[in-house]
């Protein structure tokens, strides 16, 4: 007997088809709503923010002995006592590589969700394409297209994913370069310990990382009461539960205890993490790894968290 709240998931273990189709019709839509979020927040997207060789000005900052005289504004430095350098901003194609989790736990969606995970994270994926490709970044995804610095790399992206065979778990890595940003958005529901397993080779082969957990509210808050039937999307398990709201705080704090094991171990390695509740804006987590991406301090964990 399912609680209140209790969501309606696909069949466990429905045949790959099947499931290559919903996939197929969803992208679509999500690559919509990407470009509708996108433009959201494209005006608040100045690039990685990097002193360097370009033409758009970047910020004045004080003169210091040794730098070239040719470099002094001359207007700037008329205002007050000091001498002012004018800095351009970087403009060299960075790499960004982009990967939403497409496992069949990424299909749940409770009665408190906006969206399924799975759509959630397809719609940051792309709405980060879509303003990566805007700033002129070379934009790509693990084993499903190669990066490309084009203008109309999110919708390229979205119809190489449509196209894309069903896989589960981490990408594969092995065509990722050093120096490059990895995005990584899904439920990360896997032992903490196995994730980074397979993620710290990664930071130690020069890779900047960024993890965006999406969740579900009712994975979070367990609101189930009474006899409750929970079933493995992964597995097609199940287990019931006599009263579900006795082993409730007991959950909670494995939940959230996976959930910081995670952040600190991905913080050890210099990465970032964000966590996302779909029952929250996705432009909540799209300008959250923004900022990381941008190299801002003073970025808040949980983005999109309240």
């Amino acid at each position: 007997m399912a609680s209140i709240g209790q969501i309606v998931n696909p069949t466990p273990g429905s045949d790959a088809l099947a499931r290559a189709r919903q996939r197929a019709s969803l992208v679509p839509d999500c690559l919509v709503e990407a470009k509708r979020i996108a433009n959201t927040v494209i005006a608040g997207w100045h690039g990685r923010r990097k002193r360097g060789i370009g033409e758009n000005f970047w910020q004045f900052r004080p003169y210091t002995d040794g730098e070239s005289l040719s470099r002094i504004d001359w207007r700037r430095s008329a205002r007050d006592d000091h001498t002012y350098i004018r800095d351009r901003e970087w403009e060299a194609a960075h790499t960004i590589w982009l990967w939403a989790d497409m496992s069949p736990s990424m299909m749940y969606k409770s009665t408190f969700g906006n969206a399924s995970k799975e759509s959630r994270a397809l719609v940051i994926m792309l709405a980060l394409a879509e303003i990566l490709a805007r700033s002129g970044e070379r934009v790509g995804c693990p084993g499903v297209m190669e990066p490309i610095s084009a203008r109309n790399a999110a919708e390229r992206l979205a119809a190489a994913l449509i196209h894309a065979p069903l896989t589960g778990g981490l990408p594969e890595t092995a065509m990722i370069r050093g120096w490059s940003d990895l995005v990584l958005i899904g439920d990360f529901l896997d032992d903490a310990q196995a994730i980074m397993a397979r993620l710290g080779p990664l930071a130690r082969r020069g890779l900047r990382g960024h993890v965006i957990e999406v969740a579900d509210p009712a994975e979070e808050l367990f609101p189930y009461i009474g006899r409750t039937e929970f079933t493995d999307p992964e597995t097609g398990s199940k287990l019931t539960s006599g009263r579900a709201e006795n082993v409730r705080d007991a959950y909670s704090r494995a939940y959230l205890a996976r959930r910081e094991d995670l952040g600190q171990a991905l913080r050890h390695l210099g990465w970032t993490f964000v966590s996302h509740r779909t029952d929250h804006l996705a432009s909540e987590a799209l300008v959250a790894v923004h900022m990381h991406l941008s190299g801002m301090p003073g970025t808040a964990m949980h983005g999109g968290q309240r």
